[in-house]
């Protein structure tokens, strides 16, 4: 087929419903990047996005100052292996936890896309947020909308188009090496990072060799590779293809209501002419900002960023015409000319992705208060002195709660053991701390019967209730059954 007969009008909308799938929305035929000047959103699903991204983004700029019982809200602090979640810490014993609350995140983020498709991408993702409420509104405050930007791109480079590249470019710079100190926040506390600055770069050469690194590449990112990220880089776009079905809520155009699309002509009776809905404005396409045409199906490229719904609901209102025809719904929903239905397996699957953030939740904040080990010290053996058989045991305790804890060790099992921790009665262990120290366990010489016997040691809290044990073995004397 012809390029001539593969396109229609000289608009670059396609006449074969499937060619578009054959290449990328932001090249051309020859693998050139087409640069994207999407027309500035607005409507009632953008205002909607903005407030949620004003408050993610309060929420990624608050949390490094938010401290709970002294610890940190959130840190991943992998050099020093140090991790505080929800303000609780958590120690290498612990990613076990972290392992399965790792597979639960995905099994989540497997049925969330099932169901409600790529809603997380135009709404949540920080690729989204950062690019369309930060660097795309400073880029239309100096360059203006969409027009603009293409005539500026296209002029050479004069007094205007220098500066006003220039101070984009400086303020990309600027919010790019915000971002990259509030990312170090999460990694090292806010504190440090304050500290780091105030050193200089002399005092820390490699701290801030990484810094310029993240920095740069935020700016590539958000500066020049931009939705390249979700169409060539994201695995997420990647599993939307297996992932979604007919019954997934996603961003679609209603066909069935808007061919044959046709310019608008007014006081015609569209019905009768035999023309659809769409007056073929292609305002959907050009506030897109992944460069597609949603009129051509479901795409990998589409991040469900709402800006076509908005775009066609606001010429719809305009024509007189009545709003959503490109809405959120499922794709038996706009074949089948049904109203969408809350199927069976969408609610099986809310059920499940509400028993996952249950068990998230359970893992987080379910991991004992203490954990204790007794270990024997190699070489060591046991000492029979006044009837009673000893073995001394090099103990470590780490306490993971924001509490201090005095707590005391008790023998549970076999129960006529007897603790001395050199005449402690009690052990403090202060909050997300690990105390260590030995204690001598004896028991009466008659109570062992074989050379290494079964064992376990308790930790109490100040109100005697078990908070830990720990199973381990007792060495004696060995002796002949008969």
């Amino acid at each position: 087929m012809s390029e001539d007969t593969n396109y229609r009008g000289g608009q670059g909308q396609v006449v074969d419903p499937e060619s578009f799938r054959d290449s990328v929305g932001t090249m051309d035929q020859s693998g050139k990047r087409k640069w994207v000047y999407p027309r500035k959103p607005r409507g009632r699903y953008t205002n909607y996005r903005y407030l949620v991204s004003v408050i993610l983004l309060l929420i990624y700029f608050g949390i490094p100052f938010i401290n709970i019982n002294g610890n940190p809200l959130l840190l991943i602090n992998v050099l020093d292996r140090e991790f505080f979640i929800g303000g609780q810490p958590f120690y290498p014993q612990d990613f076990f936890i972290l392992a399965l609350g790792a597979i639960a995140s995905i099994v989540f983020i497997l049925l969330f896309t099932v169901v409600f498709g790529r809603i997380f991408c135009g709404w949540i993702c920080p690729q989204t947020i950062f690019l369309e409420m930060i660097f795309r509104k400073v880029e239309y405050a100096i360059e203006g909308d969409r027009n603009k930007q293409m005539r500026l791109d296209h002029q050479p480079w004069n007094t205007e188009k220098i500066w006003k590249r220039g101070l984009k470019w400086f303020i990309f710079a600027l919010i790019s090496i915000i971002i990259t100190h509030f990312m170090f926040m999460y990694i090292v506390g806010y504190e440090r990072v304050l500290s780091i600055m105030q050193e200089g770069p002399f005092a820390n050469p490699t701290n801030f060799l990484v810094m310029i690194l993240f920095t740069g590449a935020f700016y590539f990112v958000f500066a020049w590779f931009r939705e390249q990220v979700c169409t060539l880089v994201c695995p997420y776009g990647r599993l939307q293809g297996v992932l979604i079905d007919k019954q997934t809520i996603n961003v679609f155009y209603d066909f069935k209501r808007g061919e044959n699309r046709s310019k608008w002509r007014k006081g015609e009776d569209r019905r009768a002419a035999g023309k659809g809905d769409c007056i073929d404005c292609n305002q959907c396409v050009v506030v897109c900002p992944t460069g597609i045409d949603i009129r051509d199906g479901q795409q990998l490229e589409c991040v469900n960023c709402t800006a076509c719904i908005d775009a066609c609901d606001e010429v719809m209102e305009k024509v007189g015409l009545p709003k959503g025809l490109i809405r959120y719904a499922t794709e038996d929903e706009i074949e089948q000319e049904k109203p969408f239905v809350f199927s069976n397996k969408m609610k099986a699957y809310t059920g499940v992705l509400i028993l996952l953030i249950g068990f998230l939740g359970f893992l987080l904040y379910n991991r004992g208060a203490m954990e204790a080990k007794f270990i024997k010290p190699a070489g060591s053996s046991f000492v029979i002195r006044g009837g009673k058989i000893y073995n001394t045991y090099n103990y470590t305790l780490l306490n993971k709660t924001n509490e201090k804890k005095k707590v005391t060790v008790k023998v549970t099992e076999p129960q006529h053991g007897e603790i001395s921790a050199n005449g402690i009665q009690t052990i403090i262990v202060n909050k997300d701390e690990m105390t260590k120290g030995s204690v001598s366990v004896s028991f009466p010489e008659n109570e062992i019967t074989r050379a290494k016997q079964n064992i376990t040691i308790g930790i109490y809290d100040e109100n005697g209730e078990l908070i830990d044990d720990y199973e381990t073995y007792f060495e004696g004397p060995f002796k002949l059954q008969f």
